[in-house]
């Protein structure tokens, strides 16, 4: 287990700390609350950013979160993850870290739906805190 990390089960562990970016993210798992058909997890990121009192980047585009925020060195609950992905960009909130390091996100658009699911941290550029 890593440090300040609590274990969740089936070899996932979280932070602790409250996560009101998190909370809200996890709120939508299963659905599409953008309407969108596609490119839509940069939108569902600025959407939960929104609705936790926090500004986003106002961009479409995943990589836009890059600069957003200010950066952490690596995965901590409630930062944004910006990462490669075949055709663009992807991003999502950590809301946890397996048991091999890989972090877990909540992320838009990801089987055309919110999903929880842990991600190869070698995938990951950057890992932002909200503003």
């Amino acid at each position: 287990m890593m440090p300040g990390t609590a274990s969740s089960g089936a070899g996932m562990s979280s932070g602790f700390g409250d996560s009101s970016v998190v909370a809200e993210a996890r709120r939508y798992l299963g659905t599409n609350p953008t309407s969108r058909a596609s490119l839509w997890c940069a939108r569902f990121m600025n959407m939960v950013l929104e609705r936790t009192g926090h500004h986003g980047t106002g961009s479409d585009l995943a990589r836009s979160f890059a600069s957003y925020g200010h950066r952490v060195s690596g995965p901590q609950v409630g930062a944004i993850a910006v990462m490669s992905r075949h055709g663009g960009g992807h991003v999502g909130v950590v809301s946890g870290i397996d048991a091999q390091g890989n972090p877990i996100l909540i992320s838009g658009n990801s089987g055309h739906r919110v999903r929880e699911a842990p991600v190869s941290r070698g995938r990951v550029y950057a890992y932002v805190m909200p503003n």
